[in-house]
């Protein structure tokens, strides 16, 4: 009974089990021990898809396993976190790209998450730089021009954007709202989807983050405005949106994060394999190529953003008349 009881204090039970904690600690020591699955909520092929398949790839190298990146698209980028979330063992061999939607959806409908319970947050990595742009051979020389025509026309100028719910949608309507006008919304799944809408003439325009970099610098697309801080050296016609007299600097920041629940050893793998990726150099030359700043922050940081930008969210979502009802 002495040694039971002995065994039993220091976590061990005399049949041979070993109590959670100790087991948890072995599944850190072994992790991993097989694929990893990056779920990525956005379109294969779009900037932001390649590079994390880039980033998975060196932090795969790290691990000694695999990071398999799987795109989940739909929900304005949630419906593979949320799945993630309800679904996913809490034991690193899932983890999720993580829009900033996750954090405003919920301030407009309901959903089967809450960002603020249902997440363990790995490490912050970057955000977007976002613009708007329409074909070459368009009406509108300038921004400016939109909004005169929004303006003489309202509800006739139409724009496309990766999501109800977006950064590019809730941008596009704060800009609408400052200047007195109305657009029209009209989401896809994704950035290839929007351009292609655009390629077409289905839309007027494209709000979106820079994969239509390609496009734009082959001559197909202008670049009429951009959501930075200062304008970017790559198209430095293109005027910021507080230049143009709105105020605003939109990046939509992201990260990764697992479900609810895990080991912080293994958090600490993961969070260590991604943030050495971030300076791989195949990631850097995406990063470059679309524009993604270095945003990073550690697991601890990260958690207290989430926080900061789910009750950001509700104010801006209140601002817009498009809170949930109760």
């Amino acid at each position: 009974m002495r040694r039971r009881s002995l065994l039993a204090s220091s976590g061990v039970l005399a049949a041979g089990f070993l109590a959670p904690s100790v087991l948890q600690a072995q599944g850190a020591k072994d992790f991993p021990s097989k694929p990893i699955t990056l779920i990525m909520p956005w379109p294969a092929g779009s900037g932001v898809d390649l590079w994390h398949r880039a980033m998975a790839d060196a932090a795969g190298k790290l691990l000694g396993q695999p990071v398999v990146v799987d795109n989940r698209v739909g929900g304005s980028g949630t419906s593979g976190p949320a799945g993630m979330a309800a679904a996913a063992k809490p034991d690193g061999y899932t983890i999720a790209q993580m829009p900033v939607t996750l954090f405003r959806l919920p301030h407009m409908q309901k959903t089967p998450y809450d960002p603020m319970k249902d997440f363990t947050w790995i490490l912050h990595t970057s955000g977007y730089t976002f613009g708007v742009v329409v074909r070459a051979d368009s009406q509108f020389k300038s921004f400016k021009d939109v909004i005169e025509f929004a303006r003489a026309n309202p509800g006739k100028f139409t724009y496309a954007t990766p999501g109800a719910g977006t950064s590019l949608h809730i941008g596009m309507e704060q800009i609408a709202q400052k200047a007195g006008v109305k657009f029209t919304h009209v989401p896809f799944k994704g950035g290839p989807e929007g351009w292609a809408a655009l390629e077409g003439g289905h839309v007027m325009a494209d709000a979106d983050a820079t994969g239509w970099a390609p496009l734009v610098d082959a001559g197909k697309f202008r670049l009429l405005c951009i959501w930075t801080e200062k304008r970017n050296p790559r198209w430095p016609d293109a005027p910021t949106l507080n230049e143009l007299g709105f105020g605003l600097i939109l990046d939509s920041p992201f990260g990764l994060a697992g479900p609810k629940g895990m080991d912080p050893a293994v958090v600490q793998k993961l969070h260590d394999a991604f943030k050495a990726a971030l300076d791989d150099p195949k990631v850097v030359e995406l990063m470059v190529k679309y524009d993604y700043p270095k945003r990073y922050m550690n697991s601890a940081d990260y958690a207290k953003f989430a926080q900061q930008q789910f009750d950001e969210q509700r104010g801006v979502v209140d601002q817009l008349g498009l809170a949930k009802k109760n």
